[in-house]
């Protein structure tokens, strides 16, 4: 070949890219800032930075919500309630209902036992109850106290005076409800005014542990049987005493036709 001849070219392989090379800065120095320093570092801030320039700490937090009145957290009991929101305070309102509800229940205690049994004589039916005994204070001839036992309305227990007593003795005791008294000698309204009548009867119940319970019963002027609601509980034995005659005159005698006792069913 001539030497004087050009090369030949000959295949090239592409070129790698290669990466700038990175430029270095100066940093400048800081300037000086007047602002609140930062809660954490202490470095200084502008005013409107949010976030600490050196640590990110927030540099305006979100305030604290402030606490609960002591009058949210008393209901329920077991709600829970944030610190410092009244807790001595609610606990204190609770100790002073618990007392206020104990007393009531102490002071309110017969009232509320007598209102329950009340209700439960008025939901139960009333049985009669036959007394074992009869005893009385005094007695006309033919006309003895047994006869207002009987069940017979036209037969009666009769007395010259008035404060003659008849004494009932029960078998056991038991709780009772109604009284139904028949006044004079008779129901029949053409016998019932032949003889005396009591307008009011003094009621004596003596329980099974020896109590006594008084009450007086007024009577209406009229013949047939009349209803008292008595509430009496552990009755033992029942003393009517006869009171306030009317129609006592010479030839006639204070007349009891029938007395009927109804305890709980």
């Amino acid at each position: 070949p001539d030497p004087s001849a050009p090369a030949p070219i000959q295949p090239v392989r592409p070129a790698k890219p290669v990466a700038p090379r990175p430029v270095v800065r100066p940093v400048e120095a800081p300037d000086e800032v007047a602002g609140a320093p930062c809660p954490s570092c202490g470095t200084p801030n502008p005013p409107d930075r949010r976030f600490c320039r050196r640590c990110a700490t927030a540099l305006n937090p979100a305030a604290k919500p402030e606490p609960l009145p002591w009058w949210r957290t008393v209901w329920p009991f077991r709600r829970r309630v944030r610190a410092s929101s009244g807790r001595a305070v609610r606990l204190l309102v609770i100790l002073a209902v618990v007392v206020a509800l104990c007393a009531g229940a102490l002071l309110l205690l017969p009232a509320g036992r007598a209102l329950f049994e009340d209700t439960r004589d008025k939901l139960g039916k009333a049985k009669p109850i036959t007394p074992v005994g009869i005893e009385a204070s005094a007695a006309s001839p033919r006309h003895p106290a047994k006869n207002t036992a009987d069940g017979l309305s036209n037969s009666y227990w009769g007395v010259p005076a008035e404060g003659a007593s008849v004494t009932y003795t029960f078998r056991k005791p038991f709780r009772l409800v109604d009284l139904i008294i028949t006044n004079g000698p008779s129901k029949d309204p053409e016998d019932y005014t032949g003889e005396a009548r009591a307008l009011r009867i003094d009621l004596e119940v003596t329980t099974q542990d020896g109590e006594q319970r008084h009450k007086e019963l007024t009577l209406s002027d009229k013949p047939g049987p009349q209803t008292i609601h008595t509430a009496l509980s552990d009755v033992k034995t029942v003393r009517l005493v006869l009171r306030e005659p009317v129609g006592l005159t010479s030839g006639r005698q204070l007349a009891l036709a029938e007395v009927e006792f109804f305890q709980r069913g």
